[in-house]
């Protein structure tokens, strides 16, 4: 079994749609292996962001991601990774396709709802982050 790290952004958290995204990922085989609500500082934020402090983007991003509460989840099943980034749709929530959760329920490209680790080797850098070990099963 596959695992990945998926987090609802404020800008979800904010709208009331928490319960309508996890069931997405439910309805679709991946089940929820942990999760929590947190309120990220802003030195979680950068430290989770990091390989992105380069880039125009990252204090702004920063700036989002803690402007509200998220919800972190380690989701699981068969090609988890896949079948979640397939689930969010595309970064740019105009250009995601029809019936994904960036298309239901982001605003733009800043507030796109959702964040889903890109590979495997980034899904297990994510969660150990987030989670200890005993917190996952």
């Amino acid at each position: 079994m596959e695992q990945t790290l998926s987090i609802i952004k404020p800008d979800a958290v904010a709208k009331g749609v928490i319960g309508k995204i996890l069931d997405r990922f439910e309805s679709n085989g991946l089940k929820i292996a942990a999760m929590k609500k947190v309120q990220l500082s802003r030195q979680d934020a950068e430290a989770f962001y990091a390989v992105h402090a380069a880039r125009p983007f990252f204090n702004d991003l920063v700036d989002f991601m803690v402007s509200g509460p998220v919800v972190i989840t380690v989701l699981e099943g068969e090609n988890a990774i896949l079948k979640n980034r397939d689930l969010m749709g595309a970064t740019n929530p105009k250009e995601a396709a029809p019936g994904t959760i960036r298309a239901d329920f982001a605003e733009n490209i800043d507030a796109n709802a959702v964040h889903g680790s890109d590979s495997a080797e980034n899904a297990a850098i994510e969660i150990a982050f987030f989670f200890s070990g005993r917190e996952i099963s």
